[in-house]
């Protein structure tokens, strides 16, 4: 066996170390347990994990992990796209798309939070003008 071809074998068998959902504390039955498990994931798998993490529609909990996804994540992607935006999720090295920095990956994280924090203040003002509106009734 070649040298290449058993450091390549030792490194599919890395360990990954499950995610834990923000809201239930309990990590997905199908998170790939090794490097080899993840490079295995089917498309279907790729989009539960994503759903099972909040990163499929954007809600309080999707920003709250280290490296969300929540903004790139779509369905109808291939499943290479999808594998490196859950790569990047978990915090695997070579799955940025284009590669970027560290504190340019915390900057636009940071901007997709204020960004959905927004939105969610511009509806809530709007479903509280609704609820007044239709309070005061006609006159």
């Amino acid at each position: 066996m070649s040298r290449s071809f058993s450091d390549r074998i030792a490194r599919l068998r890395l360990p990954l170390a499950p995610l834990l959902s923000i809201t239930t504390g309990i990590a997905h039955p199908a998170f790939p347990p090794t490097l080899l498990h993840y490079h295995l994931l089917t498309e279907a798998a790729l989009d539960e994990l994503a759903h099972h993490y909040h990163q499929r529609t954007p809600e309080l909990a999707s920003f709250m992990y280290p490296a969300p996804v929540v903004n790139r994540w779509d369905c109808a992607a291939d499943i290479e796209c999808k594998r490196r935006w859950w790569g990047r999720f978990v915090g695997l090295r070579g799955c940025e798309s284009p590669v970027e920095g560290a504190s340019e990956s915390r900057d636009r994280t940071q901007e997709e939070w204020d960004r959905w924090v927004r939105e969610r203040v511009e509806e809530s003002v709007r479903e509280e003008k609704a609820r007044e509106t239709r309070m005061k009734g006609p006159l």
